[in-house]
């Protein structure tokens, strides 16, 4: 696998992990691990730090 596939894939991995929280935040989806009910700050920031993972692994495979 090459560096620029390998940028490409993970920011594209990324971006599905960030639009998955997007869309629980936009739908209020409650989520549950166990018996503990995950807060929706937690998704905010699941939503920002993946988001800029993405943003970060595209560019870099745009640059190769």
């Amino acid at each position: 696998m090459t560096g620029k596939l390998y940028f490409i894939l993970s920011g594209v991995l990324f971006g599905l992990i960030a639009l998955t929280h997007l869309l629980r935040l936009v739908y209020q989806t409650p989520a549950q691990l166990g018996s503990w009910p995950v807060p929706f700050w937690l998704s905010w920031l699941a939503l920002i730090v993946p988001g800029f993972l993405c943003v970060w692994g595209l560019r870099l495979g745009a640059k190769r």
